[in-house]
Formats: C-alpha cells, sequence, structure tokens
C-alpha cells in the first residue's frame, strides 16, 4: 500500500484543496459496528476523500454507459456515503437512489450459502451429507465415474461437484419452476469433472441448495431467506420478484447495443432464484456488508446476528482453490501476484500485500453488480448497475484500495492474549544475563533443540553488537500465542520473536534473537 497510483496521488491533491467535511447526516449506524476499532481521525480522513471517490465512480459509469450506477462504503458498521448515478428507469427519466432495487444476479448466492450454514448450525443438516439425502431425485443421476463419490452439500457450495460452467445457460433458467429444475435431474447431467477435484463455476449447483433449503425448511426457498436472514437484519425493502417492488423502486435493465441503450425485459422468480434472483438496494445491503465485516476479528462478544459470526468466518474461507495469478497487477498498476480461491458463497483473494478480499459479483441480462470487503481492515464498498453483465468491479478495487491506502487504515487485530504478554515480560527481565537455565517459562523441548550454553552465548553476542538497551517496544502480536517485539539499542536493534506450545500454561516453545538494523 506504499506505492500509491497517479490516481491516488492526484485524490490527495484535490481532497487537500476542500475543507474537511463531517461524515455525511445520510450515514446508517448498524448494530454491527466493532467499537474498540473505531478510528476518529481515519474516519474523517476517509471522509475528506469522497467527492474524489464520487467522481471516479461517474467517470466510470460514463465511459462504460451505464443508464445508473449507485454505490455505497460500508466503514466500522456504519454505511458512511453512498450515491447515486444516472437512471433506473430511461423512459421515466426516474434517478437512481440509495432506496433503488437492483437485481444483484449472483451475489444472492451468498444469501444462499448463509441460510445452509444456519441450518448445519441448527442440527438440520451436515456439509458432508450427499445431496440426494435431500434431494431423491439425485439418486437418479449416473455418475461420471465407478468411483466417482457422492455430491455433496460442500461440493455444491464450493463450487466442486463436476458440474460445468454454466452461466449463458444458467442466467436464462431464472424463473424456471421447481418441476423444471427437478427434471434436469431425472434427464441426468453431463459432467465435466468427477465431484471434489476442481473449481467450476455452477448455478445449477446453486439451485439445488435452494431445493435443499426448501425440502429442509418445509418452505420456499426465498420465505426462509426473508425470514431467518433479510428480516432479522432489516432488509426489508429487499425483494426476489420483481412484481412485489413498488415502480418508484425498481431499476430496469438495459442492454448498450450499436450506440444506444435497449430495454431487458425482467425475468420472474423461480426455481434458480437461489443462484441470482435478489432484488437489493444500497441502503438494504449495507446492512448485510456490515454484518459480514462485524464477524472479524474473533472476540468475546454477544452475538447480535441471525447467523454466528463463526459461521460468516467459515463462509470468508478458502475452501476450493481457483487460481494462482503471477502476473496480476494491483490497483496502482505494480506486479502483484495473488492467489483465489472460492468459499461458501464468496470469492477469497490474498494478494502479494497479504490483504485477504472477500468479493462476489453479479450479472444477468439486465444488471451488473459487485461487493468487496477488506475484512481486516473493517471496510467494504459495493455498487449496483442496470446495465447487462456489468459488474462494477473495477472501479470498486480502484476506490476501496484508495480508501484504505490515502485514508490510512489500519489492519484490526484484537490485543494480545494475556499469556502472550505475560511470557513476553518474563523474556524482558531474564535477558541479556539469563542466569537461570530454566526459570519456568520454556516447554520441555526448548533445551533439547538448542542447549542452554548455546543459547546464551548467541544471545549475549546480540546484546554486545546492539549496545545499551534504550527502550522495550510494543508486543506485535502474530495471533494469540505467537509474537515478536523489539528492543530498541544505541548500536543496533534486537528482534525477539517467540512461540508458545499447546499446553495449557502455554510454556514458550520457540525463541529467536536477532539483531536488526536501525
Amino acid at each position: 500500500m506504499k506505492n500509491l497510483s497517479l490516481l491516488a496521488a492526484l485524490l490527495v491533491f484535490a481532497c487537500a484543496e476542500k475543507q474537511a467535511t463531517e461524515i455525511p447526516d445520510t450515514a446508517v449506524v448498524h448494530p454491527y459496528a466493532v467499537a474498540e476499532f473505531e478510528d476518529s481521525a481515519s474516519i474523517l480522513k476517509v471522509s475528506e476523500l469522497l467527492p474524489a471517490v464520487d467522481q471516479m465512480y461517474d467517470a466510470y459509469a460514463r465511459q462504460n454507459h451505464f443508464p445508473s450506477l449507485s454505490y455505497g462504503i460500508v466503514l466500522n458498521g456504519e454505511l458512511i456515503h453512498h450515491k447515486s448515478f444516472g437512471f433506473s428507469d430511461l423512459e421515466g427519466e426516474a434517478k437512481a437512489s440509495v432506496q433503488t432495487l437492483y437485481r444483484i444476479a449472483s451475489m444472492s448466492k451468498s444469501f444462499t450459502a448463509m441460510a445452509i450454514l444456519k441450518l448445519r448450525d441448527e442440527g438440520k443438516l451436515n456439509l458432508t451429507d450427499a445431496v440426494a439425502r435431500y434431494i431423491p431425485e439425485m439418486n437418479q443421476v449416473k455418475k461420471p465415474t465407478i468411483d466417482a463419490p457422492e455430491i455433496t452439500l460442500q461440493h455444491l457450495l464450493t463450487m466442486s461437484a463436476g458440474f460445468p460452467e454454466d452461466n449463458p445457460w444458467g442466467d436464462r433458467q431464472l424463473d424456471a419452476s421447481d418441476e423444471a429444475l427437478l427434471e434436469v435431474l431425472r434427464e441426468g447431467i453431463s459432467f465435466s469433472n468427477v465431484p471434489g477435484v476442481s473449481f467450476e463455476y455452477s448455478n445449477l449447483g446453486y439451485a439445488l441448495l435452494g431445493k435443499v433449503i426448501g425440502n429442509i425448511s418445509g418452505q420456499p426457498y426465498q420465505a426462509y431467506v426473508k425470514e431467518n436472514i433479510l428480516d432479522p437484519l432489516g432488509m426489508h425493502d429487499t425483494q426476489y420478484e420483481y412484481a412485489d417492488i413498488p415502480a418508484e423502486q425498481l431499476a430496469l435493465g438495459y442492454f448498450w447495443q450499436e450506440g444506444e441503450w435497449e430495454g431487458v425485459p425482467l425475468m420472474h422468480d423461480g426455481a434458480y432464484g437461489a443462484m441470482g434472483g435478489m432484488w437489493s438496494s444500497i441502503a438494504d445491503f449495507s446492512k448485510y456488508v456490515a454484518f459480514h465485516l462485524s464477524a472479524w476479528p474473533p472476540r468475546d462478544e454477544d452475538e447480535a446476528g441471525p447467523v454466528r459470526r463463526s459461521s460468516i468466518r467459515e463462509m470468508h474461507q478458502p475452501w476450493r482453490f481457483i487460481n494462482l495469478n503471477a502476473q496480476d497487477k494491483s490497483s496502482t498498476g505494480d506486479l502483484c501476484p495473488n492467489v483465489v480461491a472460492y468459499g461458501y458463497g464468496l470469492s477469497w483473494r490474498k494478494d502479494c500485500r497479504g490483504i485477504v478480499r472477500i468479493s462476489h459479483s453479479g450479472g444477468l441480462p439486465g444488471f451488473g453488480s459487485e461487493w468487496r470487503i477488506y475484512p481486516e481492515y473493517g471496510i467494504g464498498v459495493f455498487s449496483f448497475s442496470n446495465n447487462t453483465y456489468g459488474a462494477p468491479s473495477a472501479v470498486n478495487g480502484r476506490a476501496l484500495d484508495t480508501l484504505v491506502a490515502v485514508g490510512n487504515l489500519q489492519h484490526r487485530v484484537i490485543p494480545p492474549s494475556d499469556i502472550l504478554s505475560q511470557r513476553k515480560s518474563e523474556i524482558v527481565q531474564l535477558l541479556p544475563e539469563w542466569k537461570v537455565e530454566d526459570p519456568g517459562i520454556f516447554a520441555d523441548n526448548f533445551f533439547q533443540d538448542i542447549p542452554y550454553e548455546r543459547r546464551k552465548k548467541a544471545v549475549n553476542q546480540a546484546f554486545d553488537e546492539s549496545g545499551s538497551i534504550l527502550s522495550v517496544g510494543e508486543l506485535d502480536p502474530l495471533n494469540q500465542l505467537r509474537g515478536s517485539f523489539l528492543l530498541e539499542g544505541t548500536h543496533k536493534d534486537i528482534r525477539i520473536f517467540f512461540t508458545l506450545n499447546p499446553q495449557k500454561e502455554a510454556f514458550i516453545q520457540r525463541m529467536d534473537v536477532r539483531v536488526v538494523e536501525k
């Protein structure tokens, strides 16, 4: 994040010309803010960037011929900013707004995954269960090979059931009936891989998960999601059927063709709604983004959501490897390889900076959308358009990276555990003299790995090089049982890294003492 792009540099200059602004009055506070990580200085800095970020989205919408584009920013549980450009209805000249409902297409998939995990948490299913246990028609599907395993719910969640990529076909099945979905199974499925070996994007797989949810809950998938996820989150405007949306809130879909926009007929909801049927607004979806961000970091705090925080974090894990992108560039234009995987209804990516991004795009005839969050920074951006397959992923990426870098947002970490802090203090008291071979803080392997006299000699040499110790730095925890700290010396500094073992008392099993240049 140190090398800012020319765009980011221009943003800094442009914002320096503007008077600092307060967080907009339109900010919506959700019940998922993590108060201990609120940084008023960073929030104010981010607010100063908002006019320039608006320009970024406005330019992107114009350059890509979007009839309308709406976006929002959630930071520390708040919708701190939103903006809409263009028209949700070109003929009626209805301007898009924070309340406009767009079809968010495949962004619907994470709601399906969340519903499956909720049923799992309630003991009504296991992710390793065969899909045929809940959809008997799956028994009629012939395996691709004799040795192929049964298709499980987890295979469907992670896009690894062996079904072929089906975006062109799947997108047109949205309004199919339950019977039509089941008939696909009865007639047989063509496999591109055996289950459990490879990622391949499957709308059919998520449609089947919707059927599982309906069969277990005894109510339509859409009704289950509304009752158990949408309503508890306060997402009362979000719908699956466009006919249920007030005309003044409904975004109509368009396609840019030969220099003009053509209207795209809206599809009704149906059996494939679990893969892409949801309609939502910036105002509503911000509550969902805030809920996901609230799952990080793990902490001692009462649960406040319809699904456990641990289950949300489970959705964010890289369950199925997709690709290593060795030549990818960051939004700053620098070479920045990344690894991409699929979680449960969400994409996971970790880049060369070590930043984890959770995201998902959506695209259907008439619509495009995307959301992405940096869980470790407590921030997310999301945007919806009514342009066919117009997912605004690129501008979301530039906006998010600019807000984090220029806004100087800090990595959110939980405080070190009591035992880690205690062991640090004991190390500081022990060194450099180290007069006692084993003061009762080391694991039984410690002096077996490196004998006491050799360790003491290495420590003495390090302290001789550093000179007098001027100060002891703060503990930098890598996790609750591993961390490091710096001893500032007159000549050189000393970095001490240590890690604790799994015993109840958490003894020091490894300690490295390294001299570092100032």
